[in-house]
């Protein structure tokens, strides 16, 4: 059993090497609404959801733009010598989930209190050349 655990994991270990990505721990945004915007970039090309991204009035777009930039800057650093411009960079996966809850209380009338839920998620942005996946 420890063998094929073992092998696994390398295999794994390997399988992450050729993927691109960059993840966002604990931001303090509710996984709702970091959903809606990264539900339009999901498939887009890279520079089609930069530009979404920027002229976007959520607040959620700006820590998004940036994870993007992140994401490609890990694709530059395992591909250098390669330009972006002729890879053909799109957003291949993106993943929103829940992150640690926050709980606090409100006072509310006649000495009750309400529990306040601050959430916030985690992103993981997955980036990919049309050339490789052809």
């Amino acid at each position: 059993m420890g063998l094929r655990k073992h092998l696994r994991a390398e295999k794994l270990k390997e399988e992450k090497k050729t993927q691109y990505f960059a993840k966002l721990m604990n931001c303090p945004t509710s996984p709702r609404k970091m959903r809606l915007v990264a539900d339009q970039i999901r498939g887009k090309e890279v520079n089609s959801a930069l530009a979404t991204l920027k002229f976007s009035k959520k607040e959620a777009s700006q820590r998004l733009e940036k994870l993007l930039l992140s994401a490609i800057a890990n694709w530059q650093s395992k591909n250098e010598g390669v330009r972006i411009e002729d890879s053909n960079l799109y957003v291949r996966a993106i993943y929103v989930d829940g992150a640690r809850m926050l709980k606090r209380l409100r006072p509310a009338p006649q000495g009750r209190a309400h529990r306040i839920r601050k959430r916030s998620n985690h992103v993981t942005i997955f980036v990919d050349s049309k050339s490789t996946n052809e």
